[in-house]
């Protein structure tokens, strides 16, 4: 059982009150440690607080939770840190998803232009906090959940050597979803995806120790025709037995590009609005359960659910806690993925225990699908390193280069109109 001190910045969000709920569950593997809430609102820094104490009484932990709107005093002598948060809310994301469809290109918020602004205004906030951590807490690990993570991991791991991973719960819940959908028991697969966050493909696919693909097209062709299966759904589905790989969610931006670019333009909101709408809901049920002597989350109620972040914490108790287990990492290459060079930050499965993560050898992407996810490599690693230090011309180059961009009179119309409407968020270097 560790005992450390963990600074959890956004710990304000409308996702803290889950993660909370997260640490809180596995807090037997914690007890005795403190975490520092960090984030910019006090008030909802105080609810959260609330929630995650009557938990903690509740399950009878020894957990100390404090807040705090001084990031660096938060981190000082801190063990872990975790962060997710978002650089000018979901204000800022309803300007990514919504100023690219005026160019004729889909607005997303970790895929196009959108999130190749989210990379820009989240590294932006990113140097501070290493620059924090290398003041106050430089044996400190960085576990990160910022959007988009694999450009964040990027580049933070090329311009420090605190420890870093970047998180994400996708390849689990998406290859468990294409089961659900055919109706049949998720538990029963065994599957195992690699490539790029939000940009990752199976390469073993599993159920009940048999391929689980001639399941899948099974399935689609008994699906296909349902009118109450989601267009989504039978897309993903779809993609899925042509490949005949797993395929991350976020590859129907690609694969069925037109069609959806002309859903979104048609919508007549966007998916920001739509959490914008159920933002004060969120925070009226923290509040009452923060009142009660043992808060109880809704999951329909909650953002993100109940269980926030939870990977995070998985790997937080593998490395404190010398756990010897595989999870799914955003981590430096270092030969795991055959495809890619070494220092590109890839989606992986990586060995866990008190030493850190350590990629294993996973071979190559099937060929037929390898060439989309290296085109989306380069283009994280140029907009690393132009959010990290790099010029207006860094920057339009590396959005030109997206595959959903392709074209530099777009690239700079739309970067220019963005760039304008993000000023505040964004260093000058990246305004001229």
């Amino acid at each position: 059982m560790a005992r450390i001190k963990l600074a959890y910045i956004g710990g304000g969000s409308t996702r803290a009150a889950g993660t909370m709920a997260s640490f809180v569950w596995q807090g037997e593997q914690f007890n005795g440690s403190e975490v520092v809430l960090v984030d910019l609102d006090e008030e909802r820094l105080a609810v959260v607080r609330t929630i995650t104490e009557k938990m903690a009484r509740a399950r009878g932990l020894d957990l100390t939770i404090r807040t705090t709107t001084d990031r660096r005093a938060g981190l000082r002598d801190c063990d872990a840190v975790l962060t997710s948060f978002r650089p000018g809310g979901f204000e800022a994301r309803y300007l990514d998803e919504s100023i690219p469809l005026k160019h004729g290109v889909i607005g997303q918020e970790t895929q196009g232009p959108g999130g190749f602004f989210m990379a820009l205004r989240s590294i932006h906030i990113m140097q501070g906090i290493i620059a924090d951590m290398e003041a106050v807490c430089p044996n400190a690990r960085l576990f990160n959940y910022t959007n988009p993570v694999n450009i964040v991991s990027e580049a933070v791991t090329h311009h420090t050597a605190i420890p870093t991973v970047s998180l994400c719960e996708g390849p689990i819940v998406t290859n468990r979803n294409y089961i659900e959908l055919i109706g049949l028991d998720p538990d029963k697969l065994d599957a195992i995806s690699i490539g790029l966050n939000h940009a990752s493909w199976s390469v073993r696919h599993l159920y009940d120790g048999q391929d689980v693909m001639p399941l899948l097209l099974d399935g689609y062709e008994r699906l296909r025709n349902d009118p109450s299966i989601e267009s989504e759904d039978l897309r993903l589905l779809e993609l899925a037995c042509a490949m005949g790989s797993l395929p991350s969610s976020y590859f129907q931006y690609y694969y069925f590009k037109d069609e959806i670019l002309a859903e979104l333009q048609a919508k007549p909101t966007t998916r920001a609005q739509d959490i914008m709408a159920s933002v004060p809901d969120y925070w009226a049920h923290y509040r009452e359960q923060a009142a009660r002597d043992e808060p109880q989350l809704d999951p329909a109620r909650s953002r993100g659910g109940i269980h926030e972040l939870e990977l995070g914490i998985d790997v937080m108790d593998a490395i404190f806690n010398d756990r010897k287990e595989l999870w799914y990492v955003n981590v430096p290459n270092r030969g795991s993925i055959a495809d890619f060079p070494d220092d590109l930050v890839v989606e992986t499965v990586g060995y866990v225990d008190r030493n850190g993560i350590a990629p294993l050898a996973m071979g190559h992407l099937p060929r037929h699908v390898v060439g989309l996810v290296l085109l989306l490599g380069e283009y994280q690693a140029l907009t690393a390193e132009a959010a990290w230090s790099g010029t207006r011309a860094d920057a339009i180059r590396a959005l030109a280069s997206h595959p959903l961009v392709l074209s530099l009179h777009k690239a700079e119309a739309i970067y220019d109109e963005m760039a304008a409407a993000h000023h505040d968020f964004l260093p000058q270097r990246l305004l001229h």
